[in-house]
């Protein structure tokens, strides 16, 4: 405010005021601009060699696309009105999302199986910097729930509409994805299969022991200790302290094998995944259940409901927003630590992390960590649109 007041002390309009984050922003962008905007290498593995704006597009291309950074640099760097930042921001993501594309068309030489052209320092820099002046416009705005999930769907349609008109087609990660096209969407549902069947798992347990936890002090004690532990040993090391005991399991326990229960696999990282998932669950029930108003609890037994009664229609919903608040933390981290189970044959979008790091192929790193980054964004955007939803019925 005071920076507005001086502004018009000095007879400027509010428009021209710098924006103190804009300033950053316009700082990461005019980095991104100055660094190489596209990587091009002779094969997957080689050394690239770094191309500028100039360098990696067509002239018409990169004149249109300065001109879109541009905008999205004023908008970002004074003081407008949110719409107008936001409206900024996008057109610069377009107009990046798009370029990238050309580039790599533009910089492969035809007919060339093995050159590749992937983002470099200064593209994804641009991107951040126009990502964060989205983000501020959209914080600034307070959409609400529904928006924001239309929003996550027009950024979806948008990304699905650049891929099947084949824009990315010559990118590097696109080349890597046509390679491995069935083994990709092999390890994308058991990625899906251990994030979401191992929240599934954590919420049916978890949640009744957050009850029990609730009503009995010293079991929430020994409980809550107990899982505090499991959370405190490193992820990989717990899946490879699962190794032994699921083996011996399968080797003793008869029909344990054929269930799918073995020392490597799905099974050591779906309990790894369920134990680390317990504790938000349940802690979770238990603030849920805490924060209930006690004058609710009593009208409910002024209107002579029994204890179920009151359980079920007045405490749980209202302690269901705190609760589905446990389970997008759960299911975000779940998310990312799946990644983790590729180490022990459990697949997912690890395999091809870990098998990029083997191989020096960036590439195939990013067509596991892409997807990754997307599914956790997309589930934490949904989930925080329930728990508001949920949230605003709770006060209703």
């Amino acid at each position: 405010m005071s920076v507005v007041r001086t502004a018009k002390a000095a007879g400027r309009p509010n428009w021209l005021v710098f924006d103190k984050l804009g300033v950053l922003i316009g700082v990461i962008a005019a980095a991104g601009v100055m660094l190489p905007f596209a990587l091009f290498r002779a094969n997957r593995i080689v050394a690239g060699e770094g191309r500028g704006l100039a360098e990696a597009l067509p002239s018409v291309v990169s004149a249109v696309l300065i001109g879109a950074l541009v905008i999205g640099f004023m908008g970002a760097l004074f003081r407008v009105a949110p719409s107008v930042k936001l409206v900024a921001g996008v057109l610069a993501l377009i107009g990046l999302a798009i370029s990238i594309g050309w580039s790599a068309r533009y910089l492969t030489p035809p007919e060339d199986t093995l050159a590749r052209v992937s983002p470099a320092g200064g593209f994804w820099l641009l991107v951040l910097a126009f990502a964060l002046l989205v983000a501020d416009a959209l914080i600034r705005l307070r959409p609400g729930p529904w928006l924001r999930i239309t929003a996550l769907v027009t950024v979806g349609v948008a990304v699905a509409l650049l891929l099947w008109s084949g824009t990315w087609d010559d990118l590097s990660i696109l080349r890597e994805y046509a390679n491995r096209a069935p083994a990709f969407w092999q390890e994308a549902r058991a990625h899906l299969v251990l994030a979401f069947g191992s929240v599934a798992m954590a919420a049916f347990v978890g949640v009744p022991i957050g009850v029990l936890c609730h009503k009995l002090q010293a079991f929430r004690t020994v409980v809550l200790n107990g899982l505090n532990i499991v959370q405190t040993i490193p992820s990989i090391a717990l899946f490879g302290l699962l190794i032994a005991p699921l083996a011996w399991v399968a080797a003793n326990v008869p029909g344990a094998a054929a269930l799918g229960i073995s020392g490597i696999g799905t099974a050591p990282a779906m309990v790894a995944l369920f134990a680390y998932s317990l504790l938000p669950l349940v802690s979770n029930t238990v603030v849920g259940l805490q924060a209930v108003p006690a004058s609710a609890v009593d009208a409910a037994k002024g209107m002579g409901m029994s204890g179920s009664q009151r359980f079920f229609g007045i405490e749980l919903p209202l302690a269901f927003p705190v609760i589905l608040t446990g389970i997008r933390i759960v299911l975000v981290q779940n998310i990312g630590l799946a990644t983790i189970a590729a180490l022990i044959g459990g697949g997912g979008f690890g395999v091809f992390v870990f098998q990029g790091i083997g191989q020096t192929a960036m590439d195939l790193v990013l067509l596991g960590t892409v997807p990754t980054v997307a599914l956790s964004f997309a589930a934490a955007v949904v989930l925080d649109a329930l728990v508001e939803l949920s949230s605003v019925r709770r006060r209703r």
